[in-house]
């Protein structure tokens, strides 16, 4: 089953933003973070907008333009950029009724959505306790024990030049 990933990937793009504005203290293009997430610099506008939209990220036009952080790190949820993106889906829905009249099937389908809405008030309420900065410090403490941590600032230092 395919997940989506709109969240992972606008979180990823989001911290990208956070170490390139504390490295080069400037915004960073919709060129560069297309490069982080291998997409198109549309894709990355067009989302940022949304962004921009829910006051999480500024844009600044021109020469030297980009997008910025609206708000410090430790001020944004991981709960507030889901809903900003829309809420895309965290866990399967669950699939409608296939064979008209089958008791099993519907009894089935309803304790499945019984448990995935349980599952996603959780998973909505551990969203909501999880700062960009929270996640900032554990991508910080996963890199320090990377056995090849010096090739992944190496490659860091690349994609992120002005």
């Amino acid at each position: 089953m395919k997940r989506d990933s709109r969240l992972s990937n606008i979180l990823h793009a989001l911290l990208h933003m956070a170490e390139h504005e504390q490295r080069h203290g400037q915004p960073m293009t919709s060129d560069l973070l297309a490069t982080c997430l291998s997409t198109n610099p549309v894709v990355v506008r067009r989302t940022m907008a949304g962004l921009r939209e829910q006051g999480l990220v500024v844009s600044e036009k021109g020469h030297g333009g980009g997008w910025r952080l609206a708000r410090p790190l430790e001020s944004v949820t991981l709960g507030q950029v889901h809903a900003a993106l829309g809420e895309p889906g965290l866990l399967p829905e669950t699939p409608p009724v296939e064979a008209e009249g089958c008791l099993i099937e519907a009894a089935v389908n309803e304790a499945l959505s019984d448990t995935y809405a349980a599952a996603r008030a959780l998973l909505t309420a551990r969203l909501d306790s999880i700062t960009l900065a929270d996640l900032a410090a554990d991508f910080s403490r996963r890199l320090a024990a990377h056995p090849k941590r010096d090739l992944l600032h190496a490659h860091a230092r690349k994609s992120d030049a002005p």
